[in-house]
């Protein structure tokens, strides 16, 4: 176990499972007090309209492997799609932990349609899903971090959010990310605002995103067969590296998993912080968009704080 995160709490939304369990793993490993958080204790229902199928992973898993391996966890089951869920999850997590100083916004079911065919239903979801909720969630949670001095906000981005790659794929014509695409670019341009908002008081707003696909149990009817993906690891990595430098250091970047630790050469670690995995250099078929250092291109570097 590390110690980077010792003392600290994080709360990590949608952590029963993928990307944010291993998030979650991640930061327990290096010390932090996580809040595991999902809509239920039990398997979760797939929201989308055309399937009745349940996805894998529980909340109470999450936090049995982190315990497993020494760390400290805290389940608060919460629907981040609820106004009044939203404010209780942060306000259990400081009355349970007794503070909150790093939020992870992970938590979002991506359901793709073409836009001729999107019933306002899946759209009115896809916005609260991945900005209403980061919204409001990091609101929530300003004030808490600004009594402790210091805070850490990592929204998860994707490189949809970057401009469709020239000249326009098959895919482009007929995924059906247009509306989970744009609201993953609303929320880059958001983070970054809101960085430049909090840089005074010392709260980092970072988005780290996937630099290819993740297999996840909700990504794995959204990726085609044969496509090329990643280990959640060095995503888990690079959400860590977003919260260990105080804001006047790093704050506004908009990055991706594979780019940051190749640019960098950051160490990526086992969930369990115990073992250093190979380095993985970035595809050369990834967004071409995405600079080498991680960042992208076409939503800037960072605030300044000079």
């Amino acid at each position: 176990m590390g110690s980077a995160l010792a003392g600290k709490t994080a709360l990590v939304t949608g952590s029963s499972r993928g990307i944010g369990r291993g998030i979650a793993q991640r930061l327990a490993a290096e010390g932090a007090t996580v809040v595991v958080s999902a809509r239920s204790r039990g398997v979760s229902p797939s929201v989308r309209a055309d399937t009745a199928t349940s996805l894998a992973g529980t909340v109470d898993e999450t936090s049995a492997l982190i315990e497993a391996a020494g760390g400290r966890a805290v389940v608060i089951t919460a629907d981040i799609s609820d106004p009044a869920d939203r404010e209780r999850l942060v306000r259990e997590t400081v009355e349970q932990t007794g503070r909150l100083d790093i939020l992870v916004n992970n938590a979002g079911y991506a359901d793709y349609s073409v836009v001729s065919d999107m019933s306002m239903a899946t759209f009115d979801r896809t916005v609260e899903h991945y900005l209403r909720a980061p919204f409001a969630l990091s609101q929530t949670a300003i004030p808490h971090m600004r009594s402790a001095g210091a805070g850490w906000i990592v929204n998860i981005g994707s490189s949809t959010g970057l401009d469709p790659i020239r000249p326009f794929r098959e895919y482009n014509k007929d995924a059906g990310d247009v509306i989970y695409a744009s609201m993953k670019a609303a929320l880059h341009r958001f983070s970054q605002g809101l960085a430049a908002e909090l840089v005074d008081d010392n709260i980092a707003v970072n988005v780290v995103g996937p630099s290819t696909a993740i297999m996840t149990p909700g990504a794995a009817a959204l990726i085609p067969e044969g496509f090329e993906t990643e280990p959640v690891e060095y995503l888990a990595e690079t959400v860590l590296a977003m919260c260990v430098q105080p804001a006047s250091e790093r704050t506004g970047l908009v990055t991706f998993s594979l780019h940051y630790p190749w640019d960098t050469e950051l160490d990526v670690h086992s969930l369990d912080g115990s073992s250093v995995l190979p380095r993985l250099e970035p595809p050369s078929w990834s967004n071409p968009n995405i600079r080498p250092d991680g960042i992208g291109e076409t939503v800037g570097a960072r605030v300044s704080v000079g």
